[in-house]
């Protein structure tokens, strides 16, 4: 899957990554809208951790979610 597929789908993909990451509030998956580099500044913000970590966090999801932006 392509970054335009997943913000095409971005909806269906939302429920996803809420629960994956809990404290990515509706605004924050407004904001992100498929966009990768806004998932990983928001776990950055939302669940202070540093951008190395938000990466491989959202590699690994990707890798279990059959996902790739």
């Amino acid at each position: 899957m392509n970054e335009d597929t997943i913000k095409g789908n971005w909806k269906q993909f939302k429920g996803k990554v809420k629960e994956q990451w809990g404290k990515l509030t509706d605004d924050d998956l407004d904001v992100i809208a498929g966009r990768r580099d806004q998932l990983l500044g928001k776990l950055q913000e939302r669940h202070g951790m540093a951008r190395d970590a938000a990466e491989e966090q959202v590699r690994d999801w990707e890798t279990r979610n059959h996902y790739v932006w």
